[in-house]
């Protein structure tokens, strides 16, 4: 159980940074339907380490594209 509470902190500080770094830029809704998709992209992943590292660079990835 702890480890998921150490995710979850770990997740909502990332929210947290690129709320940040884009909220001037995008929405709330866009940032968290990044950090989202990210985290999904990553759900079956057997090892957790890298994965908020992944899913971090994947959500400014998609933040950072040209809005359609």
């Amino acid at each position: 159980m702890a480890l998921a509470t150490t995710e979850a902190e770990t997740f909502a500080h990332m929210t947290a940074r690129l709320t940040d770094v884009y909220g001037q830029r995008r929405t709330p809704e866009q940032i968290d339907t990044a950090v989202t998709a990210a985290l999904d992209h990553f759900s079956d992943t057997r090892l957790r380490a890298f994965v908020p590292v992944l899913a971090e660079r994947r959500a400014r990835a998609t933040l950072d594209a040209p809005v359609a």
